[in-house]
């Protein structure tokens, strides 16, 4: 549970920041095509750190169902190579990298089709 809690946390706060950094430091270095790339990374980290608050507090009262822990680290695992290719797109223009973004929105996907199962499972 704390793990989460602290993960989904420092995500959070990096999703704000790079939001912040994207609208004020990047706002006149990338073109709009890449500045609306960046805006879609952050939007998914925090949507994803939201869950992963979502999936600490579920293992407070569930916490020995590994199904929900495996959702938060699909979750995590999602903002590496989703969020993060996005990023790394944005900033280097170098386009074969996007073929990482979707491996990260399966595992997004999954993380949520776990959250649905254990719910069955368990609540």
């Amino acid at each position: 549970m704390k793990t989460f809690i602290i993960i989904g946390a420092i995500n959070a706060f990096l999703a704000v920041a790079l939001g912040a950094f994207g609208a004020h430091g990047l706002a006149n270095k990338l073109e709009p095509k890449y500045l609306e790339i960046w805006k879609t990374g952050v939007n998914y980290q925090m949507f994803h750190a939201l869950g992963m608050l979502a999936v600490a507090t579920i293992l407070g009262q569930y916490a020995a169902c590994s199904i929900f822990r495996w959702s938060g680290w699909l979750m995590l695992i999602g903002v590496i190579l989703f969020s993060g290719s996005l990023y790394v797109l944005s900033l280097t223009k170098i386009s074969i990298i996007g073929a990482i973004t979707p491996i990260g929105g399966v595992c997004f996907l999954a993380a949520w089709l776990l959250l649905v199962i254990g719910a069955v499972k368990n609540m």
